[in-house]
């Protein structure tokens, strides 16, 4: 294991956070698990020999255990639509998706947005400009917010949840995130006391602005999250009018 030196991207300049070689990855680790790469970098390796399926929607999510460390929970880069078939998780370009990931949530849970905290990135090179990529936070309990819906079968909960999601959204709008893929999978529902909060996921293709999200921005994003609504619940069994008016924030 070798701290590699040199600025190599946005990811390298964030305070408390080390750039370090392991075996064939480059992790992007918070400074306090720097010890912990080389075991970080050997159950990487078996995830992507196994070919594993873990959570989620592309069964891209994994706990891992690691010697005398915090649990991490590991987001392998995996491709939906028609070309998953082909690439599945290869990713090209010179700067990995992952790494600016990381950069754009440190800096969204530094303006308040309520987030998985995040814990790293790692990236594997298959050649040139061609990458496999992984996203680590530390893992929160609880379930997505599609899983509640369907789990709580008390109509006044699903309802103060919802309400939940919706002034997390307010927040990360106000806090000039621009999430342009928020869908009820990536709004993640966990117990806070005796209630729940709920947190946002996946700020893989999100970027940051100076102000807040509004206007056009703000109504794509709404309309995202409304497809993704009727698309899981086409029926309106869970999500009706009362439901789908507190997130449609448009």
């Amino acid at each position: 294991m070798n701290i590699a030196p040199g600025p190599v991207s946005r990811a390298t300049l964030l305070p408390g956070f080390s750039r370090i070689l392991a075996g064939p990855y480059q992790l992007y680790l918070r400074t306090d698990l720097a010890p912990h790469a080389g075991a970080l970098s050997v159950a990487l390796g078996k995830l992507g020999a196994a070919g594993a399926t873990g959570a989620g929607n592309r069964g891209s999510g994994f706990r891992i255990a690691l010697p005398d460390a915090p649990e991490l929970f590991v987001r392998r880069a995996r491709r939906g639509g028609l070309i998953r078939l082909v690439l599945d998780d290869l990713y090209f370009g010179f700067r990995p998706r992952p790494l600016s990931e990381l950069w754009v949530t440190v800096e969204a849970a530094r303006r308040g947005v309520p987030l998985a905290e995040p814990a790293g990135a790692a990236v594997r090179w298959a050649g040139p400009g061609l990458y496999r990529g992984f996203f680590l936070t530390h893992p929160a309990p609880g379930m997505t917010l599609w899983e509640f819906l369907r789990t709580d079968d008390d109509s006044s909960v699903r309802l103060h949840v919802l309400e939940l999601a919706r002034a997390a959204i307010e927040t990360m709008l106000g806090a000039g995130v621009h999430h342009p893929d928020l869908n009820l999978d990536n709004l993640f529902v966990t117990p806070r006391g005796e209630s729940f909060a709920v947190i946002i996921l996946d700020l893989d293709k999100a970027r940051l602005r100076p102000r807040a999200v509004s206007g056009a921005g703000r109504r794509r994003i709404a309309a995202r999250l409304m497809r993704s609504a009727r698309k899981l619940d086409p029926d309106g069994r869970l999500l009706g009018p009362a439901a789908l008016s507190v997130l449609d924030f448009a």
